[in-house]
């Protein structure tokens, strides 16, 4: 919504002089035949890409038959398509987010993927509002994409990447461009 605000364009308004010398704004000529509804359903709604961010997977843990492992599971599949067996699947950390608004509590794991587990495209669930996109970030790119503040990510992208370069590019031998 910041981003839909921050780039919405306002309309032209010009102030003409009424008779008692008041100032009136001039309603633009192709409004000036609209009804009130229609004015409000133009803009109404941003664009779903007004407000696009880099995120990590994630879902509610609302599942109470399922453990961490499981839900984070489900979630690789369902946003990532890819099949990941839980046991693979290494916890990393748990840390607080959205602290002062909703204090959520999340837990971050670590999988390695492969053609192999690729089974869907993924993309989430549209009928649930989900609008995502499968996004890869070359290795030699991570820290440079981490730390370039003209990306909208959040804090869990810019902690997992450093994590991954101070855990996993020596054990790899990656270059991660710090």
């Amino acid at each position: 919504m910041c981003e839909w605000e921050r780039n919405k364009t306002q309309p032209p308004q010009s102030a003409e002089k009424t008779e008692e010398g008041t100032a009136e704004a001039a309603v633009p000529e192709s409004q000036e035949d609209q009804s009130a509804s229609e004015k409000e359903g133009s803009s109404a709604w941003p664009a779903a890409t007004a407000g696009i961010t880099y995120e990590l997977c994630a879902g509610l843990v609302d599942k109470p038959n399922c453990s961490l492992e499981e839900i984070a599971r489900q979630e690789v599949l369902e946003e990532c398509g890819y099949d990941v067996p839980a046991s693979k699947l290494k916890r990393i950390t748990s840390y607080r987010s959205g602290v002062g608004v909703t204090g959520a509590k999340q837990t971050m794991f670590y999988a390695e993927v492969s053609d192999d587990n690729c089974v869907s495209a993924g993309g989430g669930e549209p009928l649930e509002g989900e609008l995502i996109e499968v996004v890869k970030v070359p290795l030699h790119e991570a820290m440079t994409f981490a730390y370039d503040e003209r990306i909208p990510k959040t804090m869990g992208v810019i902690f997992s990447f450093i994590w991954f370069h101070n855990n996993m590019s020596p054990k790899y031998k990656i270059s991660t461009n710090v």
